[in-house]
């Protein structure tokens, strides 16, 4: 699309000779130069340990800063949104003030000056403090320097971020109404087939398009009930690697949308979606299962995996009509590479719209056998999704996962002793009863579920077993377990260090041995037996051993055969 502005004294070339000035040695940075950056939409000046950034006055169709106070509007709108996940970062406003010949840099509160058509009318801008581009995370993942534990921390960072924010309001806006979320995916395909010259990208784009508008009738009524149910928010809008970095040790999004609220006001299931696709788009699967296990325990928004494959192809499009844009904007190599980049997001576009064979796992043991930190890497390695009692036990009385039982608000309370009524026979029917729902619904929606809990006792296990008989697919029991002196310390050391959300201590450990029901013999032909004693590597082999577990105790199977997989 053609920019546009209102007059001569908003022009681009005018606003880039004042930029060039502030440039100057001795404008802003003392005897040193500014480096400036410059996107489409804006320009950021670099001046020792601040950066300020300035809109363009440009009309794109989808962003308007065509005028002075549509651009002002749209700094407030960027120190507000940046402010609720970096406001470190993100310190004020400044004007850029003078001429060409003289510019000024000022606080906006101390500028002055009507929109009297002038060409020395002080220009708004935000300052920030300004980062190491060396810390953003897409930087990071190149240089290999992005690991499991940031990944863990930016999925608390953004499932407190989304718990905080905005709801929309459904009787007053029609944010994340089911009309609009499919006229913005379908949107991307009408252009894209408008701008796609070759015929090589033709059928992938029919394919999607063709799953894309029948997975929008199928999910129209998810869609509503999350919308009703304050999934909505006002989120980031554009959450990907390119826009978190790591701000004194701890991963920090930044850069919000701050010019189209039909962006960031989305189901916070399509905000994580952008990270997902981004890291399964880098070849890092593995971290994009990470975070989203870590993000849906945090969040306990088990019900945005019914939406999450929808959201995921739609983000892989978006990248996919950038590149193709960008494609017809260039010549030769750049166009090829472009092209190549299309093809890539079309690719992962059709796997994620691929349907997996979904199957129910239950990872069983004594506390401190490792079902969780043991079972990490079959999550990564095969998108599998975890529930954990532990978690949801904490959930279902008030508390954060890391949180104590004795910092429950009950504590001390009338209510009695929270720690005791957590673990008495009813708590334990509700947790398992939550467990056996979100299992229920990760099935459902396509995935494989990991059931994490001890199940001591074989009525739990059966319960499970008797679900996916029913969901008719595969299931199986992972069995953890290592030797008694190696419990006892690891719960010890877990419970000392609080870094975990199990408050299982020795006596708890001890009481679970005589209360477990060993499997029996039915059961276990569908066990695999786990020793923790070492840390489990689930290679090949061990993944094919999980595979043989599930499609022994799939539907095919329920007759008999195969001996299991122990």
């Amino acid at each position: 699309m053609v920019a546009a502005v209102t007059d001569e004294h908003d022009s681009p070339d005018r606003m880039r000779a004042r930029i060039d000035a502030l440039c100057a040695p001795g404008a802003i940075c003392g005897g040193e130069v500014a480096q400036c950056i410059e996107t489409h939409v804006s320009w950021v000046l670099l001046c020792g340990d601040r950066a300020y950034k300035f809109k363009k006055p440009l009309d794109l169709g989808f962003l308007d800063f065509s005028t002075r106070a549509q651009r002002l509007r749209a700094c407030e709108e960027e120190l507000r949104l940046n402010r609720r996940t970096l406001p470190e970062a993100y310190l004020d406003l400044v004007a850029l003030g003078g001429s060409a010949d003289a510019p000024a840099l000022v606080p906006w509160s101390s500028a002055s000056g009507a929109d009297d058509g002038r060409d020395d009318l002080p220009e708004p801008g935000v300052r920030m403090r300004r980062f190491d581009a060396g810390a953003v995370l897409d930087d990071r993942l190149a240089r290999g320097a992005l690991d499991g534990t940031e990944i863990d921390a930016l999925a608390y960072h953004v499932a407190a971020f989304h718990a905080a924010a905005a709801v929309a309001d459904p009787r007053r806006t029609d944010w994340g109404a089911p009309r609009g979320v499919r006229e913005a995916a379908l949107q991307n395909f009408e252009q894209m087939q408008s701008l796609n010259t070759h015929d090589d990208a033709g059928d992938p784009l029919q394919r999607l398009r063709a799953w894309t508008a029948e997975q929008s009738v199928g999910l129209e009524a998810v869609f509503a009930r999350r919308r009703e149910r304050g999934r909505v928010r006002e989120c980031h809008g554009d959450l990907h690697l390119g826009n978190i970095v790591l701000f004194d040790g701890a991963p920090r999004l930044f850069d919000a949308i701050e010019f189209s609220p039909a962006l960031r006001w989305t189901d916070v299931a399509a905000d994580i979606a952008f990270l997902v696709m981004d890291l399964l788009a880098h070849g890092r699967d593995d971290l994009g299962w990470r975070f989203l296990n870590g993000w849906l325990e945090h969040s306990g928004d088990y019900e945005a995996l019914m939406v999450l494959d929808y959201y995921l192809v739609y983000r892989a499009m978006v990248r996919a009509k950038v590149a193709l844009i960008r494609a017809t904007q260039s010549d030769g190599a750049a166009r090829d590479a472009m092209r190549a980049e299309l093809h890539r997001y079309l690719a992962l576009g059709e796997r994620l719209a691929t349907p997996r064979r979904p199957a129910l796992l239950i990872a069983c043991g004594l506390s401190g056998a490792g079902k969780t930190s043991q079972s990490q890497g079959l999550l990564e390695a095969r998108g599998v999704v975890r529930v954990r009692a532990d978690v949801e036990r904490k959930r279902l009385f008030g508390l954060a996962p890391l949180m104590r039982s004795t910092e429950s608000a009950e504590a001390g309370g009338a209510g009695g002793d929270v720690r005791a009524r957590m673990y008495d026979d009813a708590a334990n029917e509700r947790t398992y009863a939550r467990l056996a729902e979100v299992a229920e619904t990760g099935l459902r929606a396509g995935w494989t579920v990991l059931v994490d809990a001890t199940f001591l006792q074989r009525a739990r296990r059966e319960r499970c077993r008797t679900l996916a008989a029913q969901m008719g697919v595969g299931w199986g029991v992972l069995c953890f377990d290592a030797p008694l002196d190696v419990l006892r310390a690891r719960v010890a050391r877990r419970l000392a260090e609080g870094s975990d959300a199990s408050e299982a201590d020795e006596t708890v450990l001890m009481r679970q041995r005589t209360l477990n029901e060993p499997l029996g013999t039915d059961e276990a032909r569908h066990a695999l037996r786990i020793d923790t004693t070492q840390a489990v590597c689930w290679d090949a082999a061990m993944l094919a051993r999980v595979d043989a577990l599930i499609r022994y105790a799939g539907p095919e199977h329920r007759a008999g055969g195969d001996e299991g997989a122990t």
